[in-house]
């Protein structure tokens, strides 16, 4: 979210950005069967905003939440929250193991194959797109770069958690 928040246009943004995409699903773990029903007042005890609350909770629209995505940065989260599981799963697949390496056409030809990654919605996908205003390549391509550009970064804050629990 970061990494989008500066290709946007919204580089003064960067660390609201981040912050609501760690938080998106601050429940999950924890109510994984009732996703977002607890998030607000988890949200709220430890003193954050209303307006974060409303970024988190849209991020489950139409799904597990009735707040509608209204500010691009929620449409963003919207959009790439099951979109991003989609091309994890697709770059752990390749020899590489990595994003990195990975041509839209490739992600491209994953999306459409339905019975991969069959737990990322295609329809949830194309409705983040339709609300950012964005074809599909557009969506996938914008990803795609954002997760290239960061997966070193994330990759290694991943494995130095990993190690401290």
């Amino acid at each position: 979210m970061r990494y989008l928040a500066g290709a946007l246009g919204y580089g003064d943004e960067a660390e609201y950005w981040a912050a609501c995409g760690m938080l998106h699903d601050v429940d999950f773990e924890m109510y994984p069967d009732c996703h977002l029903d607890n998030t607000p007042a988890i949200l709220k005890e430890h003193g954050l905003s209303d307006d974060v609350v409303h970024t988190v909770m849209s991020h489950g629209y139409g799904i597990c939440s009735d707040v509608e995505p209204v500010h691009e940065m929620e449409k963003v989260l919207f959009a790439t929250d099951e979109l991003t599981g989609l091309v994890w799963a697709a770059a752990k697949m390749r020899p590489s193991r990595s994003c990195t390496d990975m041509e839209l056409s490739s992600l491209k030809k994953k999306y459409k194959d339905k019975k991969f990654a069959a737990g990322c919605s295609r329809e949830i996908i194309a409705k983040g797109g339709e609300m950012l205003g964005w074809d599909l390549d557009k969506l996938l391509q914008t990803t795609l770069d954002a997760m290239k550009a960061t997966e070193a970064s994330v990759s290694e804050k991943v494995s130095a958690y990993e190690s401290a629990v």
